[in-house]
């Protein structure tokens, strides 16, 4: 095992509204205090009564998707925690993806890959889990 899965995230203009519909379909928590990520206005969370976590990310000029249209795809990324950025990334590259952007020059705690078929998804550093 490589990493945890932490959430799943969708881009959407406004992370509040989105967060507030999925919380109505769902129940839950929105915006509960979580080590693992900060709160803003471009970034809200939903946890479930089943202990998924929904994140919903603010995007500059979003577009949604027009299914089954291909012009307008699906819009989603999964987050992965795990302890080591650099040994993750090692072995994320040996199972077949390609680093999207590894955060050079930047102290941030996740780095963006692609999977075999494209898809983008986050590795972001964490410890022990305790939520």
């Amino acid at each position: 095992m490589i990493a945890e899965l932490q959430c799943v995230v969708l881009d959407c203009p406004d992370p509040e509204t989105l967060a507030g519909f999925y919380h109505a379909l769902l129940g839950g928590r929105v915006n509960q205090a979580d080590r693992r990520w900060a709160l803003d206005d471009d970034w809200a969370t939903l946890h479930t009564p089943g202990g998924q976590v929904l994140a919903f990310q603010r995007v500059a000029d979003h577009r949604p998707p027009r299914w089954p249209d291909p012009e307008r795809p699906q819009q989603f990324h999964l987050d992965f925690g795990v302890p080591d950025l650099d040994a993750a990334q090692s072995e994320v590259r040996a199972a077949g993806a390609a680093v999207l952007d590894d955060g050079a020059g930047s102290d941030r705690p996740w780095r963006i890959y692609a999977d075999p078929a494209g898809h983008p998804f986050c590795l972001v550093k964490h410890g022990p889990s305790t939520s």
